[in-house]
């Protein structure tokens, strides 16, 4: 009986190892992780983009859709079991049906094959047949990739930053207030440490609310079965001189390294250490919107979030990664149909200007990076307006209700974005609390009722670049 059970265990590793050696040579896998910061339209964007892939009739900026070296695209079931499929049907179906809506966010993680049968180019179109490239979607919360920064940060050096910003913030005054109440060096209770936490999570919320990007703990968040749990049940507090074993700061401390180690790290190890290609879908004109405190927490928020994937700046990462390295890194401003097209290159550069700073003190190690303003689902039109005597660039959509059903169609126009970037970074750096020369304003829209041809997919801006971006080079 062990002897047949050893054998059939070797007979399954060696399938296995088969399978890993056919796939990496013959049918390639390419791992894309997909995530966004709040409300970036992370859900639609994969919809779309596997939509389109499907029917590539609207992919003219993916090279091998234009060459036609595509030959057909199919769903498969994706290969981790224990990971819950993303809903394309029903996110689909819902941007697609009769009384078009935006589809429910995802709270956790998810995950999609699309497999897509190519013929190569250049002087192996004669040799070879065509082949099968399998694309992975690794659908995950913004919030997730944010903790990651825990990771290198001890209980005193996240406390002490977190304390500092929120002392910055109106909206973090009720938390303030306890916690400099608190005596870190007394001993702990469970109801003071829940009334920290729970206030604490209250603030985070309020801190989203408001257009701030940099809320972490995400998981705090979301919390799905671990609400309640010890684990997401902390907060930071002021360190004191000589805390003792049964002292409140040293719980907190124990629970903070609990959240990275049960919490953060099995996602990391499991999820986020295969992927291979990286794309950070930002709402940029939220931020702008919301004004110069938004815009500076969404710089820093970017140079965290970069780098995050550098692997050699912690050493818990290097040795899950074994070698592996994130190859392309996109980040996209999404909502870009908020626009007129004669913004969006502002808005790339606005994109650009975020992250510039991080990626010229970050060595990637021939990671590539690269911004794109997009609309995952154009959900307008443009126009020009006469106004006040002169032309006026203009959107024109059906309005979103508070609701989330569907209004009025209206026109508008946002404000225009300044030629350099930097005015808006220096104005956010100066502490400035509003725009001092434009009034940025922003209006939802909810999608507009499609009827789609055969062979084309939902209509966008700009998704075929970001394809080609994430997968060109691949096909």
């Amino acid at each position: 009986m062990a002897i047949s059970t050893l054998a059939d265990s070797l007979a399954r590793s060696v399938e296995r190892a088969a399978g890993t050696v056919s796939e990496t040579f013959f049918e390639p896998v390419i791992r894309i992780g997909v995530t966004g910061l709040a409300r970036a339209g992370k859900t639609v964007f994969i919809t779309s983009l596997v939509a389109n892939l499907l029917e590539r009739g609207r992919m003219p900026g993916l090279v091998a859709a234009r060459e036609g070296r595509i030959m057909g695209a199919f769903l498969q079931p994706q290969p981790d079991d224990t990971v819950p499929r993303f809903a394309i049907e029903s996110h689909l179906s819902a941007l697609t049906g009769p009384t078009p809506h935006w589809p429910a966010s995802t709270s956790a993680i998810s995950e999609l094959r699309l497999s897509l049968r190519v013929r190569p180019a250049g002087l192996l179109a004669g040799v070879t047949g065509a082949r099968t490239v399998h694309i992975d979607i690794v659908d995950y919360p913004g919030e997730w990739l944010l903790d990651l920064t825990l990771m290198a940060k001890t209980y005193a050096e996240w406390s002490a930053e977190t304390l500092a910003s929120q002392r910055r913030r109106d909206i973090a005054a009720p938390y303030i207030a306890i916690a400099d109440a608190t005596d870190t060096a007394a001993p702990w209770d469970e109801p003071q440490i829940k009334t920290l936490a729970d206030t604490f999570t209250t603030y985070l919320h309020q801190a989203r609310q408001t257009g701030l990007s940099g809320v972490a703990p995400g998981r705090f968040l979301m919390p799905g079965d671990m609400a309640g749990s010890p684990a997401l049940t902390f907060a930071p507090v002021a360190s004191p001189d000589r805390p003792g074993r049964r002292s409140l700061w040293r719980e907190m401390e124990r629970r903070f390294d609990a959240y990275k180690s049960q919490v953060v790290a099995p996602f990391f190890r499991d999820h986020f250490s295969r992927i291979d290609r990286q794309i950070v879908l930002v709402d940029a004109l939220e931020a702008i919107h919301s004004g110069p405190p938004a815009v500076t927490d969404l710089q820093d928020t970017m140079t965290e979030i970069l780098s995050a994937f550098r692997p050699g700046r912690n050493a818990f990462l290097t040795r899950w990664l074994m070698g592996r390295r994130v190859e392309k890194i996109l980040f996209a401003a999404t909502k870009a149909d908020h626009l007129h097209h004669t913004q969006h290159a502002r808005l790339t550069a606005f994109m650009e200007a975020l992250t510039a700073e991080a990626r010229a003190r970050a060595d990637f190690s021939g990671a590539q990076t690269a911004s794109l303003a997009l609309a995952s689902l154009r959900a307008t039109v443009e126009e020009t307006r006469e106004h006040q005597g002169a032309p006026l660039d203009c959107v024109r959509g059906t309005l979103l209700q508070p609701d989330g059903s569907r209004g009025k169609e209206a026109a508008f126009h946002p404000g225009t974005l300044p030629e350099s970037p930097t005015s808006l970074i220096a104005a956010a750096r100066q502490g400035h609390e509003a725009w001092l020369d434009e009034d940025y304003r922003l209006m939802k829209f909810a999608p507009a009722a499609l009827q789609l041809k055969p062979g084309m997919g939902p209509p966008h801006i700009r998704l075929d670049r970001a394809a080609q971006f994430l997968i060109g080079d691949r096909l």
